[in-house]
């Protein structure tokens, strides 16, 4: 196998120069392009084309379930803090009943590739409500012998009978989101951890059975150093799990209040920021994982490392994956659909999704159905943020010739490598592929571009 280089050092200038505000890339068109008149009858419009694709096709299903117990300050989900396990009874029973909308729209469809449970913190619920969740779902689904199915834990609040109970219901994977292990930074985000908690649960993990194990990390937060930094990457390191995501912290406290509980003064600067990064990188390639990806490692012989050697790596809003179906059905307050060729949201504040289920009506608040153009962009964008590699075809290459005259700058400054239709990602464009899959996109020259994150 060719030893993958590490990420060369970006010169200032052009970090000053790529450090603009920019989309992640989990879905195209992104999120504030999709519309307010896109609603239930979309929705269903869009479950009955599912239909129609044959009953062999599976599906991907993911259910949200935003219940944590206390608030992380940096967190960006769509979460409801609640002490009282009775809250979600009540949620589970308009989850069930809008997966029986959804089966009655599906015809024969009934079996799935991949399952996701995220939040908020699925194992919110005790083990009655998990198992309620879960036979509620395989009564009208099936998932696939080899299917994926994985679930978010928080260490800290996650018990050894839950992880069990998992594992025997049919649940292979497990995502522990870790953060940072330092007590500072653990403090001033109000996400209180410990090391030996988290060592516990993994080998308890392991020790059922667990084919794969995932350990979420943000670089960015407030007080995150070099040195501490590099703390927490040798005790990650002395775990060794088989996935890691390391994400950027997107500080957006004007869209997120509750962020302005966290000192601004003390995020680290952009250079700061992007050198925890490379650290991490640094730490983890040294080690033997596989960078997957825009911000993922994996060990050598996990799927995800396999598929991206052979540029078959995918991605839909649970992460890179190999298991995506064509179709995923999502459920609960805020869950993102992409169905039939069109992104479906549902309302976030549970009152207004309760009122929608029990009317009978599906809960969509928002969505785009996708053109042609977006397709093809999708998949193109899709391709660079996954594989790092793609080939646009003749077609292409005199489609997006505009796009590639706008590359132009990026290939001089090294990050891009064009030969014909094919263009690659550098090892230095690695650190800014969002800026490279910027290029392609459509809708960005006129959107507001404060909406999302820096790039670096």
């Amino acid at each position: 196998m060719v030893a993958t280089p590490h990420i060369p050092t970006p010169s200032e200038e052009l970090m000053r120069r790529y450090d603009v505000a920019g989309p992640r890339y989990t879905s195209y068109p992104t999120v504030p392009e999709w519309k307010q008149d896109f609603g239930t009858e979309h929705y269903a419009e869009r479950l009955d084309a599912a239909a129609g694709v044959g009953a062999e096709e599976p599906l991907s299903l993911y259910v949200h379930l935003p219940f944590c117990r206390s608030l992380c300050w940096y967190c960006g989900c769509n979460v409801v803090i609640s002490q009282d396990r009775r809250a979600a009874d009540v949620y589970l029973d308009h989850v069930l009943q809008e997966l029986d909308q959804v089966v009655a729209r599906l015809g024969r469809r009934r079996t799935l590739s991949q399952v996701h449970w995220g939040g908020g913190t699925p194992t919110f619920l005790n083990e009655r409500q998990l198992e309620r969740l879960w036979s509620g779902i395989t009564r009208r689904l099936s998932p696939l012998p080899d299917a994926e199915v994985a679930i978010e834990v928080h260490p800290a609040t996650t018990t050894p009978e839950q992880l069990s109970l998992l594992r025997e219901l049919g649940f292979n994977r497990v995502s522990m989101g870790l953060q940072d292990f330092d007590p500072k930074v653990q403090e001033v985000t109000n996400r209180h951890q410990p090391f030996e908690q988290t060592r516990a649960l993994l080998e308890h993990a392991r020790g059922l059975g667990f084919s794969g194990v995932n350990f979420d990390l943000i670089y960015g937060l407030p007080y995150q150093n070099p040195e501490s930094w590099e703390r927490t990457l040798r005790q990650i390191l002395e775990l060794r799990p088989d996935r890691l995501a390391v994400y950027s912290f997107a500080f957006i406290p004007d869209v997120l209040k509750h962020q302005k509980r966290m000192p601004a003064e003390a995020l680290p600067d952009a250079r700061t920021k992007q050198g925890l990064f490379r650290a991490a990188w640094a730490a983890f390639v040294d080690a033997g994982y596989l960078p997957i990806g825009m911000d993922h490692f994996a060990v050598p012989e996990d799927e995800l490392a396999l598929a991206q050697q052979r540029r078959a790596l995918g991605r839909n809003f649970q992460g890179y994956t190999v298991k995506a179906a064509q179709d995923v059905v999502a459920l609960g307050s805020t869950g993102i659909s992409d169905v039939g060729g069109a992104y479906a949201q549902n309302v976030r504040a549970l009152p207004y999704y309760y009122e929608r289920v029990r009317e009978g009506r599906f809960a969509t608040e928002r969505g785009i159905q996708l053109t042609e153009d977006d397709r093809r962009r999708r998949a193109i964008i899709t391709q660079l943020m996954c594989n790092f590699f793609v080939d646009l075809g003749e077609d292409g290459t005199r489609d997006f010739a505009s796009e590639l005259e706008r590359l132009q700058p990026l290939e001089d400054d090294g990050l891009v490598r064009r030969e014909g239709s094919q263009l690659e990602v550098t090892p230095l464009g690695r650190l800014f592929v969002r800026n490279v899959a910027m290029v392609f996109d459509a809708y960005l020259r006129r959107s507001e571009r404060s909406r999302f994150s820096r790039t670096v």
